[in-house]
């Protein structure tokens, strides 16, 4: 028997069995109301309105507090001696790359397809809303996360939601944020494995599968992909091992040189183009408020930007604060800025260049595929990038392993997190786990296993539920944080020496 046929009967089993479920639980969780000619997803609509309630309750801090949180990242209020694992940057740049993917390569394009240029606009606004949320919850992650004898730190939803609402509520807080923390470690662990881990690879093997060599080269046959399993695993392994410094080292070099190098592509389409500029820009303001001949009309583009915004930028998952746990800081708000940034850096302004870049370009396929035809994303944004780079297929190849392998690490480093919290923290549970994560990588280059894809993003987005009842109940928490990192920063500019935490009055 090949290994095709093995891989496809091991396809079709799982979808068999679990097909069922994965239906009926993504009937639940993306459950949708009609609005306007068009359907809601009522999760969305939760993270939506999280990030509306977190902007109003902080002030519009995603705006006022915009510059401060650029001068933490540059370490201008870093304190010697804090306890952590990386600096604001690594910390940052560590989460980026669970966000940064494929979804604003080629969920972008599927979203101007549906929404049309407008959604484009409601994307950017979902962005910046969901800027409050994430400050909310890295906020939580840094002040509620558990250092270890050895030095490294575990944070997230399955720390801050019990030892808070403990903290808050006493023990009936406790007994309901040790349930929901459970929950979200086994939601974190679900998308993780077959989400951040099986998806990726199996999407970027595809993707060097298409470039090099096509249907008939070697890279498509099951040698090709045994080998580019087994070299991408064994690369993984390598940074898993080191633990979050060695992912912040590898993340903080990989994701400023990808993100930079796909939005210089980005601007050579939009400087060869820049005369088109004006119409473009014009029909996404336009589009967001007239979207004729739209599915859904305007309601259809404020839906489908929200939702490719929300699944992007992951705020409100409970995801990032893993990550940002492990900064070095004495002022858990100060993280909470910093990843602030997160969600403007992934969706106001990658989204924003590849649905502007589509929108300028106007390749023959966006048109078919707002028309009705079934056309890939990646193809739509490969297809704008070629009308000026005819050579970017090429590149786009080594963008979507960047984004994919990136990704890999950040989700294995979350995924490690969620594991020892529910299995306990060794050496040996440690490396079963990694041994785990690292048949994943191979198994994604063999197998596709769509059904239990659909199922961990519902679990993904499960996930959101579990953390905003936290997020809501431990605001005031976040607000008692932010007053005294205000209060740090302010007598630092007055050359006054730093008070503890606890002195902090309220400043703004």
């Amino acid at each position: 028997m090949s290994l095709e046929s093995v891989t496809t009967s091991i396809d079709d089993a799982v979808s068999d069995f679990f097909e069922p479920v994965a239906t009926n639980v993504g009937e639940i969780v993306f459950y949708t109301v009609p609005v306007g000619g068009t359907d809601l997803p009522l999760i969305v609509a939760w993270l939506v309105i999280a990030g509306l309630i977190f902007t109003t309750w902080f002030g519009l801090i995603q705006v006022r507090k915009f510059k401060l949180a650029i001068d933490v990242v540059r370490g201008k209020y870093d304190e010697k001696g804090s306890p952590g694992e990386v600096n604001h940057f690594q910390a940052l740049t560590a989460a980026v790359s669970g966000t940064v993917g494929l979804g604003n390569i080629a969920g972008v394009a599927v979203a101007v397809s549906i929404g049309g240029p407008g959604a484009t606009f409601w994307m950017i606004l979902c962005g910046l809303l969901g800027m409050a949320t994430k400050f909310v919850e890295v906020t939580l992650g840094v002040k509620y996360r558990e250092e270890h004898e050895d030095g490294t730190v575990s944070g997230g939803p399955m720390h801050y939601l019990p030892k808070g609402l403990a903290e808050r509520f006493g023990s009936g807080g406790a007994k309901f944020g040790k349930v929901l923390a459970v929950l979200a470690s086994i939601m974190i662990l679900f998308f993780g494995l077959f989400g951040g881990n099986l998806f990726q690879t199996n999407q970027s093997y595809a993707q060097v599968a298409s470039t090099f060599g096509g249907e008939d080269g070697f890279m498509a046959s099951s040698a090709g992909a045994v080998l580019f399993g087994l070299v991408v695993a064994a690369l993984v392994g390598l940074v898993l091992l080191g633990g979050i410094r060695s992912i912040a080292s590898v993340t903080s070099k990989l994701v400023p040189a990808m993100a930079g190098m796909y939005i210089v592509a980005c601007l050579a389409v939009i400087i060869v183009n820049i005369s088109a500029v004006p119409d473009a820009v014009q029909g996404i303001i336009q589009g967001a408020f007239e979207a004729d001949g739209v599915a859904g009309g305007v309601i259809g583009a404020l839906i489908v930007g929200f939702q490719r915004a929300a699944f992007s930028n992951e705020a409100g998952l409970g995801s990032a604060p893993i990550a940002h746990s492990a900064v070095k800081t004495k002022h858990p708000a100060s993280e909470g800025l910093v990843a602030l940034l997160e969600p403007f850096i992934d969706t106001v302004v990658i989204c924003t260049m590849t649905a502007l870049t589509i929108a300028i370009a106007n390749p023959a396929s966006w048109a078919e595929a707002r028309a009705g035809e079934d056309v890939g994303g990646v193809t739509i944004t490969s297809d704008a990038f070629e009308t000026v780079l005819p050579w970017f297929p090429n590149l786009l190849t080594v963008a979507v392993l960047l984004f994919a392998f990136s990704t890999i690490l950040t989700w294995g480093y979350y995924g490690l997190k969620a594991w020892t919290y529910l299995f306990g923290k060794s050496q040996t549970s440690e490396i079963i786990f990694k041994a785990i994560w690292s048949l994943f990588v191979v198994a994604g280059s063999l197998l596709s296993l769509d059904t239990l894809i659909s199922l961990a993003d519902s679990a993904l987005f499960l996930l959101s539920v579990f953390n905003i009842i936290g997020l809501y109940l431990l605001a005031p928490v976040v607000k008692r944080e932010l007053n005294s990192f205000l209060d740090f920063v302010q007598r630092r500019k007055d050359g006054l020496p730093d008070a503890e935490p606890e002195t902090a009055k309220v400043l703004d």
